[in-house]
């Protein structure tokens, strides 16, 4: 399962409530962007990664990013029965969506989403990189259009 939508809208929290709900791994796309302006790099990545390996029966190993180092970090291993969720922008990119059972969109406004990001943790380490992020997005998601194929919207106000 992919959950995708827009920086602030939402997808961490419904994601971590689905994977907790259904006892499976939740693997989050931040572990693998490959840098502040690896949105889009970052999509061969879970493909070949993640989704390919569980494809053939096996299990993904895939390499975390290390934000403080701005570098490739340690490989994991994401033990897989049933299901796996994948949270994150770029998680329902059109090379993905073969691979996924359900696509789930959840937004909120620009507004939330906004008051949202001011308020987390990391706010003021992603504060000098959202407007690059959002730039990002913006092509990413006129490109993929995940919003379009998506099998459940959840609007998240």
């Amino acid at each position: 399962m992919a959950v995708e939508g827009r920086s602030g809208a939402g997808k961490t929290v419904l994601a971590e409530r689905i994977a907790a709900e259904a006892g499976c791994p939740l693997l989050h796309m931040d572990d693998l962007y490959p840098g502040w302006e690896g949105l889009e790099a970052a999509v061969p990545l879970v493909r070949a990664w993640i989704l390919e390996p569980l494809a053939r029966g096996e299990d993904p190993r895939w390499r975390r990013h290390d934000w403080a180092r701005g570098a490739p970090g340690a490989w994991e291993h994401t033990p897989v029965q049933d299901l796996l969720v994948i949270e994150g922008c770029g998680s329902g990119a059109r090379q993905l969506r073969p691979f996924t059972s359900v696509l789930a969109w959840v937004h909120a406004s620009d507004g939330v989403r906004a008051a949202r990001l001011d308020a987390r943790e990391d706010a003021a380490d992603y504060a000098p990189y959202r407007s690059l992020w959002a730039r990002q997005e913006e092509g990413f998601y006129a490109g993929h259009r995940p919003r379009e194929h998506a099998d459940l919207v959840v609007g998240n106000p």
